[in-house]
Formats: C-alpha cells, structure tokens, sequence
C-alpha cells in the first residue's frame, strides 16, 4: 500500500470511528442537540418516532462504526472468525438501522424531497445488505464483497452527510434547503464511487 493509499485508509477509518460514537452525544446533551433542534415538539414526544430515531443512530452507529474494519484484508485474513462474527454485528445493526431510517424519513425536514432522497437510502442500504447476506450464506464470497462495498457505502452516508450539511448550510444560508440536497447529496456520490470500486476489483453483481 503506497503512501496515498495508506493516508486515505487511516482517514476513512478515523471518519467511520468518530461519526460512529456521534450519536453517543444525543444521550450527553439536550435536545436542541444536532437534527432534533429542527423537529417540532409534537415529533418528539411522538414515542414511535423516539424509537425509530435512535434506533437508527444508535445501530447505524454501530454498523458504521465496525463496519470498516471488515475492508481490511490484512485484518480479514489474521481471523475469518472474528471477521464473520463482525459481520454478523454489521448486518444485524444495518438492518434495524435501515428500518427506522425509512420511517422517521417520513418526518424528515423539508418534506418530501427529503423523504424521498432519505427513503431511497434506507431502501438500497437494506437491499444491498440483504443480497450481501445470501450471497454470503451460498458461498459466493465475489458478490458478498461487492454488495458489501455498496452496502457499506450507503452506511458512509452518515458521514458524508455531516461534511457537506455545514458546508451547504452555509453556502445557501437556509437549512432546509441545504438538507433537501444533502439528503441526496449524502449518498448518490458514495453509490458511484462504489461502483467504480466494485469494477475496478472485477466483482460481478449479477
């Protein structure tokens, strides 16, 4: 692994490290914390919406927080057991974190631009995950890595989220039009950046 390479590893991981233990701060401050300073009162005392809220951050978390461990194939190697009972960890997390995260987009900020751009995320990163699974569990270990680099890249949208909401924000001075486009912006990038990644290593998705 060259220099570059290695620099942009080191950062991948210290972005899914951190934005993994993010949600931890919902629990430490108030709730005019983060995206619940956007929400009406009437949202969050909606027991339903509490439980799909951090439900999602809490288990998104998680997924996205051993999630990177498993794209090291020094670290895969060292112990397939380990390796399997992460992914076990990863999976379960994405899938719960998936569930909510396409209810409470049902109640995303700036309506349905919103709700559109953070439902297709839910949808695809189930999707992905869930192929990822079978293909696992048939042996078919080449498209088991490719639909985990798609599912993991829509599980990075977490962090890809919080670097372009400020900058956007700031940008547009508005906060629900800079969140209609993050709320794309977060993901559709990452899907082709995994795709371009899933060709550059010959894994076939079919």
């Amino acid at each position: 692994m060259n220099t570059t390479n290695k620099v942009a590893w080191v950062v991948f991981a210290i972005l899914a490290i951190v934005i993994g233990l993010y949600p931890l701060l919902y629990f430490f401050l108030d709730r005019e914390f983060g995206l619940l300073a956007s929400k009406e009162d009437t949202l969050l005392s909606n027991l339903f919406w509490n439980i799909g809220f951090y439900g999602h951050i809490l288990f998104g978390g998680l997924a996205l927080l051993v999630g990177w461990v498993q794209f090291s194939k020094k670290l895969r190697n060292a112990n397939l057991k380990r390796h399997r009972a992460i992914g076990r960890i990863y999976i379960i997390s994405a899938l719960i974190s998936g569930i909510c995260a396409i209810y409470i987009a049902l109640y995303a900020t700036g309506g349905i631009i919103s709700t559109l751009g953070f439902m297709s995320l839910g949808i695809l990163w189930l999707f992905f995950t869930g192929r990822a699974y079978l293909a696992v569990r048939k042996g078919d270990l080449p498209l088991h890595q490719g639909l985990m680099i798609y599912s993991y890249a829509a599980c990075f949208a977490a962090v890809t989220l919080r670097i372009w909401l400020p900058l956007l924000t700031i940008v547009f001075h508005d906060f629900t039009i800079a969140y209609r486009i993050v709320a794309w912006l977060c993901w559709v990038p990452n899907m082709i950046f995994a795709f371009f990644w899933v060709r550059k290593r010959g894994l076939q998705l079919g």
